[in-house]
């Protein structure tokens, strides 16, 4: 595709693409994230960290994830493979599973995709955990990430934090609620 990059930082670009009618449509661009589901099916509960969240200026449930590339130009240098992104996103899912929330995930499934919107592409890749254990090492907090703590909350808890606002990153809480409802778990 033809595109301009017109600004550019360490994790958004600004870009124009050509339109067929000579306009210019305005994308922000920013390399994708992830987010990890632990669950325990057989108790019916799910870990979520309580991180401080800046946007916020408060503590937000959370599932445990982070940044697929630690910089737009990772990103952009992988997008020149034409690789698929679900390799590089599960083996991020499994790394934040260890630096958030202390667990060492052996193998994950991919559940869902977040498109943010047509303007704004930040992509969020959703992944189950599989065969996972508390990881000897506890938590490896990246600088600056404040996470206060690390729970399992009951199926039903998790559903009514979602609903009340208690989970405040809404895509996530979104696909959230349609795991808790998939296959009646």
């Amino acid at each position: 595709m033809n595109e301009e990059i017109i600004a550019k930082g360490r994790l958004f670009e600004l870009v124009h693409l050509p339109q067929p009618d000579g306009r210019k449509f305005e994308v922000a661009r920013r390399a994708p994230g992830v987010r990890l589901i632990i669950a325990d099916t057989d108790t019916r509960k799910l870990l979520l960290t309580k991180e401080f969240r800046r946007e916020l200026q408060d503590y937000d449930y959370r599932l445990p994830g982070g940044k697929v590339f630690d910089s737009l130009a990772e990103f952009e240098e992988f997008r020149q493979t034409g690789r698929d992104i679900l390799e590089p996103a599960a083996a991020k899912a499994k790394a934040e599973a260890q630096e958030e929330a202390g667990m060492a995930v052996k193998d994950v499934k991919f559940f869902k995709k977040s498109t943010l919107g047509a303007t704004v592409e930040w992509d969020l890749y959703v992944f189950e955990a599989a065969n996972w254990a508390e990881h000897e090492d506890g938590q490896a907090l990246e600088e600056g990430e404040q996470v206060e703590d690390v729970s399992w909350y009951h199926f039903e808890e998790v559903e009514r934090m979602i609903l009340e606002g208690q989970m405040q990153e809404e895509r996530i809480a979104l696909i959230l609620l349609q795991w808790l409802h998939h296959d009646d778990r």
